[in-house]
């Protein structure tokens, strides 16, 4: 895997910086591409659901576990 790379969104009307490597934003980029949403609504969505987990960890955990469970699932 590559190294981190950061990237601004915009998620609830606030900027905010993301770092995944850029296997995670390839694959991010494939849901939303497969979903027919932008990264950003991606994000925010995973970034709401976070928020309400009783155990709420950082965006970027989130967004790793969701994209691992979205490819599980998807076998």
């Amino acid at each position: 895997m590559s190294g981190e790379i950061k990237r601004s969104v915009t998620i609830a009307g606030h900027r905010t910086s993301v770092a995944l490597e850029s296997e995670f934003w390839d694959a991010l980029k494939e849901v939303a591409e497969a979903r027919g949403l932008s990264i950003s609504v991606l994000i925010a969505e995973i970034d709401a659901a976070r928020l309400e987990a009783p155990d709420a960890r950082n965006l970027s955990r989130a967004i790793r576990l969701y994209l691992f469970r979205y490819y599980r699932d998807a076998r």
